[in-house]
C-alpha cells in the first residue's frame, strides 16, 4: 500500500529509531514545562519573522503565489495564529474546574490537560506552509513531541521546512521526516499517540486506517465538492466577486473552495455577466500575463484539470483556456451543468467552476444532500429564513453566508470536516484542545464527614444503606442564578442614585 509518486529521495532514515528516540524525550518531560512551550512558541515566531520573505519566494516557486496571496493565506496567518497562543497559552493549559454535583461538594474535581505524547502532523502540498506548521504549533503548546512530514509535492517549500526547523526548534522534540509516499507509508507502520492529516480523502482513509492499528486518535482535514447556493436576493456583482475570489485563489486548488455554484438559470445568466467583467477587471484581457494567479502544482494534476476543461467545452461561459508548458488552467465558469456530468464526480481542485441550475433553495438542498457532506457550504441570501433552512437541513463541515474563505480566518471558529470532508477540528483554541488529552481527575480527603457519607457504600449491603445512597447521587434541579449579575447591578445602580439624591437634599437644605 502506497500514497502516490515519489518526487525526491531523501537520505535513508530509520523511521522506527526516529520514533522511538521521540518517545524517549517525551518520557523525560522535555516538552512538559509551560517555559519550555512558551520559548519553542517563540523561536517559532521568529523564524517567522525572520524568513518570511523566503517563506514568499518557495511558495512563488512551488506555485507561483503572489506575494498578496502567500502573505495573507500563509505568512501572516501563521504568525497572526502563534501570537494568539503565545497571548493565551497560561490560560489554556490551566486545570479546569467543572460544576460539581451534591455528592461531590467535599471533593475536588479537576480536569487536566493533559499533551496526547509523540504526535504525527502530515501536511498537503496546496498551502504547504500554513496547513503544516500551524498544527505543528498548537501540538507543541499542547506538550507535545512533534513529528512533522510535509509534502513532497511542494519541493521548495519542504525543503525550507526541513532547513529552517532544526536551526530555530528543539531537535529532539520536533523533527521533520522528508521523502515521500514510502517514508509516509513507513511513519504510519509506527505506534504514534495521535496523528493529524490534511490532504484528500483517499489518502485520509489509509491514514485512518493505519492508526486502527493502535487505535491512535486523528484528526482528518479533508475536503469535498464544497456547494454555493445564491439567490435572487443578493448584490449579484458584490457576491460574484466573494466566489470568484474564494475560487481562484491558489488557481482554486483549495480544499475550502466553492466547488459548484446552485441557482436558478435567471440568477446564473446575471452571475456570468458580473463575473465577465470581474475576471476582466481583475486579471484583464490575457489572464496567462497577470501576475495574480497561481499554477497547478504539477504535471498530474494539470492533466486531470485539462481533461475536465475539454469534457465540458460545448458548456463553457467564461475560460477554457489553458497551456500545458506553464501548467496553466484559465480562470473558466461552466454553465448548464447536471449533476451526472464528469466535472460533478470529484472535487475539483483547480480553477474550473460550473454551474448547476436549480429551481429553488428545496432543490439546491435535495442536490447537496445527495451527495457527501461537504466541507464547507456557502449560502447567497439575503433572506434569513433561507440561511436558517439550509442550517437545519443540510450538513456540512462549516457554514458561511454571503461569503467565502473569510470563515476561515476567525480563530474563534473550529474548523473541520464531517463524513467524507473529515474528522477533528482546529484553529485557535480548538488547536490547543486537539492536541490535548483531557484528564478527569476525582480528588477526595480523608475527613470524617465525608468518610462518613460514603461508608454507606460498603458490604454489608442493606436496603437502608441504598435508600440513602440514590438519594444523595440523584440529581436534582438547581436554581439559576444567571439572573443575579443583572439583579446587583441594578442594586447597585439604584444604591447610587438614592445616594446622589440624598446628597443632593442635605445640600440643598444646607443652603
Amino acid at each position: 500500500m502506497t500514497l502516490g509518486t515519489i518526487n525526491s529521495k531523501p537520505k535513508p532514515v530509520n523511521l522506527a529509531d526516529v520514533v522511538e528516540k521521540a518517545r524517549d524525550t517525551f518520557n523525560c518531560g522535555v516538552t512538559r514545562p509551560i517555559e519550555w512551550r512558551r520559548q519553542q512558541l517563540k523561536n517559532l515566531l521568529r523564524l517567522y519573522t525572520e524568513n518570511q520573505n523566503a517563506m514568499i519566494a518557495a511558495l512563488q516557486k512551488d506555485l507561483r503565489r503572489s506575494k498578496m496571496e502567500a502573505v495573507l493565506l500563509e505568512t501572516d496567518y501563521l504568525i497572526n495564529d502563534l501570537k494568539n497562543t503565545l497571548n493565551n497559552l497560561d490560560e489554556w493549559v490551566k486545570p479546569e474546574r467543572p460544576s460539581k454535583g451534591f455528592v461531590n461538594m467535599l471533593d475536588d474535581v479537576v480536569i487536566y490537560n493533559d499533551p496526547y505524547g509523540v504526535v504525527l502532523v502530515i501536511g498537503a502540498w496546496n498551502y504547504p506552509l500554513q496547513l503544516l506548521l500551524l498544527p505543528m504549533a498548537g501540538a507543541i503548546a499542547a506538550g507535545n513531541v512533534v513529528i512533522v512530514k510535509p509534502s513532497e509535492l511542494a519541493v521548495a517549500c519542504a525543503q525550507f521546512i526541513a532547513e529552517m526547523i532544526p536551526k530555530y526548534l528543539d531537535n529532539d522534540a520536533v523533527i521533520v521526516v522528508e521523502g515521500g509516499p514510502e517514508e509516509t507509508t513507513e511513519l504510519l507502520k509506527q505506534r504514534f499517540d495521535y496523528i493529524f492529516y490534511t490532504g484528500g480523502t483517499n489518502v485520509g482513509k489509509i491514514v485512518y486506517e493505519a492508526a486502527t492499528k493502535y487505535l491512535t486518535p486523528v484528526t482528518l482535514e479533508l475536503g469535498g465538492k464544497s456547494p454555493v447556493y445564491i439567490d435572487s436576493t443578493v448584490d449579484i456583482r458584490v457576491t460574484a466577486k466573494r466566489v470568484l475570489w474564494g475560487k481562484f485563489i491558489n488557481a482554486g486548488q483549495t480544499c475550502i473552495a466553492p466547488d459548484y455554484v446552485l441557482c436558478t438559470k435567471e440568477v446564473q445568466d446575471k452571475f456570468i455577466e458580473a463575473a465577465r467583467d470581474v475576471l476582466k477587471e481583475w486579471y484583464g484581457d490575457e489572464a496567462q500575463k497577470s501576475p495574480d494567479l497561481c499554477r497547478i502544482i504539477n504535471s498530474r494534476h494539470y492533466s486531470r484539470l485539462q481533461a475536465l476543461v475539454d469534457a465540458c467545452k460545448s458548456k463553457i461561459a467564461i475560460g477554457g483556456g489553458y497551456d500545458p508548458k506553464e501548467r496553466f488552467i484559465e480562470p473558466t465558469i461552466v454553465a448548464n451543468v447536471t449533476g451526472g456530468e464528469k466535472i460533478m464526480e470529484d472535487e475539483i481542485f483547480g480553477p474550473i467552476l460550473p454551474i448547476v441550475p436549480v429551481e429553488n433553495a428545496y432543490e439546491a438542498i435535495k442536490f447537496i444532500n445527495a451527495r457527501e457532506h461537504p466541507l464547507v457550504l456557502y449560502v447567497f441570501s439575503n433572506q434569513r429564513n433561507i440561511h436558517t433552512l439550509f442550517n437545519e437541513q443540510t450538513r456540512s463541515g462549516s457554514l458561511c453566508v454571503n461569503d467565502t474563505i473569510m470563515f476561515y480566518s476567525v480563530e474563534t471558529l473550529p474548523f473541520g470536516g464531517v463524513g467524507n470532508s473529515g474528522m477533528g477540528a482546529y484553529h485557535g483554541k480548538a488547536t490547543f484542545d486537539t492536541f490535548t488529552h483531557k484528564k478527569s481527575c476525582l480528588i477526595k480527603n480523608f475527613a470524617v464527614i465525608g468518610e462518613k457519607l460514603g461508608s454507606m457504600r460498603y458490604p454489608p449491603y442493606n436496603d437502608s444503606n441504598m435508600s440513602r445512597i440514590t438519594r444523595l447521587m440523584a440529581k436534582r434541579s438547581m436554581p439559576s442564578f444567571s439572573f443575579l449579575p443583572y439583579l446587583l447591578t441594578f442594586a447597585l445602580g439604584v444604591g447610587v442614585s438614592y445616594g446622589i439624591f440624598a446628597w443632593q437634599k442635605i445640600a440643598t437644605e444646607d443652603l
